[in-house]
């Protein structure tokens, strides 16, 4: 494992051109939790309902730091003009029955959409899951978030199941919850193919 974790280190940090914008990528060694919490307090109730816990609250920044000093989550941080825009998260159990099995979690600022970054750190996770050997990439979403699960679907995730009235939020209102997966060995073969960008058309 230390040698996969190398390998995604020796990645990073780069620059990368999102909508005209330089966004650079680097990896979250542990999580300043005044930035961590200036970053959350940003976000839509929508993206804070497709995480499995409330990130606003500073236990579980914590316990999110912790779990990257562990190497059990793998998260990059993009920054622009020095602040943190968007992260992406590939989250492991590695002493489960799916050890094969990555879970990401994305999440951007709504003034940094639709410049392409969404798009960039779905890509960066699907490499780092190849470095780490998964098999399998999952994620998970609200069914309000039409734009998030359009652009997953046309990098070739697939619905693995709805979960009605799966979580709530503060107001007490129910949501239902969108499971997409997507098959990291496929993308792997097409990457040897036909080059990164086309193995996600």
């Amino acid at each position: 494992m230390s040698e996969a974790l190398n390998e995604v280190k020796n990645r990073y940090p780069k620059t990368v051109n999102c909508g005209g914008d330089d966004i650079e990528l680097d990896l979250l060694n542990g999580v300043d939790l005044d930035t961590a919490k200036a970053f959350t307090d940003r976000l839509t109730d929508y993206d804070l309902l497709s995480m499995n816990r409330d990130i606003q609250e500073p236990k579980v920044l914590a316990a999110w730091s912790a779990a990257i000093d562990k190497g059990n989550i793998i998260s990059v941080g993009a920054r622009r003009n020095g602040e943190i825009i968007g992260t992406t998260a590939v989250v492991l159990e590695p002493n489960s029955w799916s050890a094969h099995v990555g879970e990401m979690r994305i999440l951007i600022q709504p003034d940094a959409r639709d410049i392409g970054l969404g798009r960039t750190l779905i890509q960066e996770s699907f490499l780092i899951g190849l470095d780490l050997g998964l098999e399998k990439l999952t994620v998970r979403m609200t069914l309000d978030q039409e734009g998030a699960i359009a652009v997953f679907e046309e990098m070739g995730f697939k619905t693995e199941a709805l979960l009605r009235d799966h979580v709530k939020d503060r107001d007490g209102e129910k949501h239902d919850l969108l499971m997409l997966s997507h098959d990291v060995e496929g993308v792997s073969a097409k990457m040897q193919a036909y080059g990164m960008g086309e193995a996600f058309d």
